[in-house]
Protein backbone atom coordinates (compact mmCIF):
# COMPACT_ATOMS: atom_id res chain seq x y z
CA UNK A 1 0.00 0.00 0.00
CA UNK A 2 1.25 3.42 -0.54
CA UNK A 3 2.19 5.86 2.14
CA UNK A 4 0.15 8.57 2.18
CA UNK A 5 2.16 12.17 2.02
CA UNK A 6 0.62 14.80 4.39
CA UNK A 7 1.86 18.31 3.30
CA UNK A 8 2.76 21.01 5.99
CA UNK A 9 0.81 23.52 6.76
CA UNK A 10 -2.09 21.46 5.41
CA UNK A 11 -5.72 20.59 7.57
CA UNK A 12 -6.84 17.03 7.44
CA UNK A 13 -10.28 15.69 9.20
CA UNK A 14 -8.79 12.50 11.05
CA UNK A 15 -11.29 9.93 12.11
CA UNK A 16 -11.52 6.49 13.11
CA UNK A 17 -14.18 4.40 14.64
CA UNK A 18 -13.79 1.10 16.74
CA UNK A 19 -14.26 -2.58 15.47
CA UNK A 20 -17.69 -4.17 14.18
CA UNK A 21 -18.70 -0.27 15.51
CA UNK A 22 -17.96 -1.41 18.80
CA UNK A 23 -17.75 1.05 21.93
CA UNK A 24 -13.47 2.36 22.16
CA UNK A 25 -14.19 4.43 25.30
CA UNK A 26 -15.95 2.89 28.07
CA UNK A 27 -15.56 6.02 30.66
CA UNK A 28 -14.74 8.68 31.16
CA UNK A 29 -11.21 7.69 32.45
CA UNK A 30 -10.60 6.36 28.55
CA UNK A 31 -11.58 9.76 27.32
CA UNK A 32 -9.02 11.61 29.75
CA UNK A 33 -6.26 8.94 28.60
CA UNK A 34 -6.98 9.16 25.14
CA UNK A 35 -6.84 13.46 25.46
CA UNK A 36 -3.54 13.12 27.22
CA UNK A 37 -1.86 10.87 25.10
CA UNK A 38 -3.05 13.80 22.32
CA UNK A 39 -1.20 16.15 24.17
CA UNK A 40 2.07 14.16 25.95
CA UNK A 41 2.82 12.53 22.03
CA UNK A 42 2.54 15.37 20.49
CA UNK A 43 6.01 16.00 20.36
CA UNK A 44 9.09 15.84 17.33
CA UNK A 45 11.13 14.71 20.13
CA UNK A 46 11.55 10.66 20.45
CA UNK A 47 9.57 8.90 23.22
CA UNK A 48 11.96 5.59 23.83
CA UNK A 49 10.28 4.02 26.68
CA UNK A 50 8.57 7.06 27.97
CA UNK A 51 5.11 5.30 26.72
CA UNK A 52 5.88 1.98 29.02
CA UNK A 53 6.84 3.74 31.90
CA UNK A 54 4.10 5.93 31.46
CA UNK A 55 1.67 2.96 31.88
CA UNK A 56 3.78 1.73 34.25
CA UNK A 57 3.58 4.61 36.42
CA UNK A 58 -0.29 4.48 35.88
CA UNK A 59 -0.87 7.95 34.04
CA UNK A 60 0.31 10.96 32.32
CA UNK A 61 -0.94 13.62 34.20
CA UNK A 62 2.49 14.73 35.89
CA UNK A 63 4.10 14.66 32.63
CA UNK A 64 1.64 17.41 31.25
CA UNK A 65 3.91 20.08 33.07
CA UNK A 66 6.25 18.83 29.41
CA UNK A 67 4.00 20.75 27.39
CA UNK A 68 6.03 20.77 23.59
CA UNK A 69 6.01 24.55 22.38
CA UNK A 70 4.56 24.76 18.89
CA UNK A 71 8.08 24.93 17.33
CA UNK A 72 8.54 21.37 19.10
CA UNK A 73 5.12 19.93 17.82
CA UNK A 74 3.96 16.94 15.22
CA UNK A 75 1.24 18.94 14.45
CA UNK A 76 -1.76 21.22 15.36
CA UNK A 77 -4.78 20.37 16.70
CA UNK A 78 -7.39 22.56 15.79
CA UNK A 79 -10.68 20.49 17.37
CA UNK A 80 -11.53 17.13 18.23
CA UNK A 81 -14.89 15.26 18.77
CA UNK A 82 -14.15 11.32 20.89
CA UNK A 83 -17.95 9.24 20.70
CA UNK A 84 -18.09 6.19 22.30
CA UNK A 85 -17.28 4.18 19.25
CA UNK A 86 -15.14 6.54 17.04
CA UNK A 87 -13.55 10.01 16.94
CA UNK A 88 -12.79 13.05 14.88
CA UNK A 89 -10.39 15.45 14.67
CA UNK A 90 -8.84 17.73 12.42
CA UNK A 91 -4.93 18.75 12.46
CA UNK A 92 -2.66 20.72 10.76
CA UNK A 93 0.76 19.02 10.08
CA UNK A 94 3.60 20.84 11.24
CA UNK A 95 5.93 19.14 9.96
CA UNK A 96 7.41 16.09 7.56
CA UNK A 97 5.40 12.90 8.73
CA UNK A 98 3.74 14.26 11.44
CA UNK A 99 0.11 13.66 11.21
CA UNK A 100 1.06 10.06 10.61
CA UNK A 101 3.63 9.62 13.70
CA UNK A 102 1.27 11.43 15.91
CA UNK A 103 -1.54 8.33 14.68
CA UNK A 104 0.87 5.63 15.17
CA UNK A 105 1.37 6.73 18.88
CA UNK A 106 -2.33 7.30 19.60
CA UNK A 107 -2.23 3.56 18.16
CA UNK A 108 -0.86 2.83 21.97
CA UNK A 109 -4.20 3.75 23.15
CA UNK A 110 -5.28 0.34 21.81
CA UNK A 111 -2.45 -1.24 24.81
CA UNK A 112 -4.13 0.27 26.89
CA UNK A 113 -7.46 -0.63 26.73
CA UNK A 114 -6.32 -4.15 25.74
CA UNK A 115 -4.58 -3.97 29.09
CA UNK A 116 -7.36 -2.37 31.48
CA UNK A 117 -10.10 -4.88 29.59
CA UNK A 118 -8.41 -7.80 29.65
CA UNK A 119 -9.09 -8.33 25.57
CA UNK A 120 -6.93 -8.84 22.33
CA UNK A 121 -6.46 -8.09 18.86
CA UNK A 122 -7.20 -4.85 17.06
CA UNK A 123 -9.35 -1.86 18.49
CA UNK A 124 -10.34 0.40 15.36
CA UNK A 125 -11.27 -0.46 11.56
CA UNK A 126 -7.51 -0.48 10.54
CA UNK A 127 -5.51 2.29 9.84
CA UNK A 128 -7.30 5.87 10.37
CA UNK A 129 -9.38 7.83 7.85
CA UNK A 130 -9.11 11.21 6.48
CA UNK A 131 -10.04 14.01 4.11
CA UNK A 132 -7.91 16.55 2.95
CA UNK A 133 -9.28 20.12 3.96
CA UNK A 134 -8.47 22.36 0.87
CA UNK A 135 -9.96 25.84 1.57
CA UNK A 136 -10.72 27.81 4.84
CA UNK A 137 -14.41 27.62 3.90
CA UNK A 138 -14.30 23.91 4.27
CA UNK A 139 -12.22 24.15 7.61
CA UNK A 140 -14.22 26.66 9.33
CA UNK A 141 -17.55 24.22 8.24
CA UNK A 142 -15.28 21.01 9.05
CA UNK A 143 -14.77 22.50 12.87
CA UNK A 144 -18.62 23.08 13.41
CA UNK A 145 -19.15 19.23 12.13
CA UNK A 146 -16.47 18.27 14.61
CA UNK A 147 -17.26 20.41 17.47
CA UNK A 148 -20.69 19.66 17.37
CA UNK A 149 -20.51 15.71 16.70
CA UNK A 150 -22.22 14.83 19.83
CA UNK A 151 -25.57 16.76 18.42
CA UNK A 152 -25.25 13.87 15.03
CA UNK A 153 -25.48 11.30 17.27
CA UNK A 154 -27.67 12.76 20.23
CA UNK A 155 -25.38 11.83 23.07
CA UNK A 156 -25.46 12.75 26.28
CA UNK A 157 -22.55 15.14 27.81
CA UNK A 158 -21.36 12.17 29.77
CA UNK A 159 -21.00 9.82 26.64
CA UNK A 160 -18.33 12.29 24.86
CA UNK A 161 -15.52 14.50 24.86
CA UNK A 162 -15.12 17.64 22.57
CA UNK A 163 -13.10 20.75 22.00
CA UNK A 164 -16.21 22.79 21.82
CA UNK A 165 -15.41 23.79 25.86
CA UNK A 166 -12.44 25.18 24.69
CA UNK A 167 -13.85 27.57 21.74
CA UNK A 168 -16.51 28.38 24.31
CA UNK A 169 -13.89 29.86 26.71
CA UNK A 170 -15.15 26.93 29.42
CA UNK A 171 -11.91 25.11 29.41
CA UNK A 172 -8.67 27.38 29.89
CA UNK A 173 -5.79 24.66 30.10
CA UNK A 174 -7.02 22.87 26.55
CA UNK A 175 -4.05 22.33 23.43
CA UNK A 176 -6.40 23.12 20.96
CA UNK A 177 -5.30 25.99 18.23
CA UNK A 178 -8.85 27.77 18.57
CA UNK A 179 -7.65 31.09 17.30
CA UNK A 180 -7.41 30.43 13.74
CA UNK A 181 -11.25 29.28 13.59
CA UNK A 182 -12.41 32.26 16.30
CA UNK A 183 -10.10 34.65 14.53
CA UNK A 184 -12.33 34.83 11.88
CA UNK A 185 -15.03 35.61 13.91
CA UNK A 186 -16.20 38.73 16.23
CA UNK A 187 -16.86 36.62 19.06
CA UNK A 188 -17.85 32.94 20.26
CA UNK A 189 -21.29 34.05 20.00
CA UNK A 190 -20.92 34.53 16.14
CA UNK A 191 -19.30 31.51 15.72
CA UNK A 192 -21.32 29.39 17.89
CA UNK A 193 -24.38 31.15 15.26
CA UNK A 194 -22.50 29.71 12.52
CA UNK A 195 -21.48 26.25 13.68
CA UNK A 196 -25.01 25.44 15.13
CA UNK A 197 -26.68 27.08 11.10
CA UNK A 198 -23.26 24.83 9.34
CA UNK A 199 -24.43 21.61 11.44
CA UNK A 200 -27.71 22.05 10.73
CA UNK A 201 -27.13 22.38 6.76
CA UNK A 202 -24.70 19.35 6.93
CA UNK A 203 -27.12 17.20 8.48
CA UNK A 204 -30.04 18.15 6.49
CA UNK A 205 -28.11 17.28 3.24
CA UNK A 206 -27.30 13.71 4.69
CA UNK A 207 -30.78 13.44 5.27
CA UNK A 208 -31.32 14.05 1.53
CA UNK A 209 -28.74 12.40 0.45
CA UNK A 210 -30.08 8.81 2.69
CA UNK A 211 -33.62 9.41 1.26
CA UNK A 212 -32.41 9.90 -2.35
CA UNK A 213 -30.44 6.62 -1.98
CA UNK A 214 -33.83 5.06 -1.23
CA UNK A 215 -36.08 6.42 -3.77
CA UNK A 216 -33.28 5.37 -6.34
CA UNK A 217 -33.36 1.60 -4.56
CA UNK A 218 -37.33 1.52 -4.71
Amino acid sequence: MQRVQFGNGNFYHIYNRGVDRRNVFLDSKDFDRFLQSMEVFNTVEPLGGFYIRALLEGGFQKHLTRRPTSSGKLVRVICYCLNPNHFHLILEQLVGGGISEFMKRLGGYTKYVNNKYKRSGALFQGKFKYAYIDSNKYLLHASAYVNLNDRVHQLKHTEFQSSWSEYAGLKRDGFCHIKIVLDQFRDFTEYEEFARDSLEDILERKQLKKELGVLLLE
